[in-house]
């Protein structure tokens, strides 16, 4: 599994945004799939252009804490991509960590907010705010 330092270091040896896009199509071609019932509308991420899923699980670790776990897809090369990235990010943290990491600073520092269309910047930070939510709503649950 590809970590976000991996990645950052990927995107720092390419230069060129051609290569960038073709990267984070290859990052989407190694999403684990979705199944037909995963593709759900209580999956679906609203405020995407191209359809997006995010399937969460929660798993407890050692300590009891909640984990949240995610698989997702979408209709779109490059966002399958950018859908990558986010879960290698998020997926597997503690809702604490989640609430706690500025995915939007890390996706500014891609360059992404200068390269994707406004659609796509607002689909990803719609990922982001799910994941965050659904963070926000572990947390309650816990308490």
């Amino acid at each position: 599994m590809t970590t976000i330092d991996e990645i950052r270091d990927n995107f720092a040896l390419l230069d060129e945004w051609d290569d960038r896009y073709r990267y984070v199509i290859e990052l989407g071609r190694t999403l684990e799939p979705l199944s037909e019932a995963e593709h759900s509308a209580e999956n679906k991420v609203q405020g995407c252009v191209s359809q997006v899923w995010l399937s969460k699980r929660i798993e407890r670790d050692a300590n009891g804490e909640p984990r949240l776990i995610y698989i997702g897809d979408s209709d779109a090369h490059i966002v399958r991509g950018l859908v990558a990235i986010v879960l290698t990010l998020f997926s597997g943290q503690t809702p604490k960590e989640i609430l706690g990491t500025d995915a939007l600073a890390l996706f500014d520092e891609f360059g992404f907010r200068d390269h994707l269309t406004p659609q796509r910047s607002n689909g990803l930070r719609s990922m982001v705010d799910r994941i965050r939510n659904d963070a926000r709503e572990a947390l309650a649950s816990a308490a």
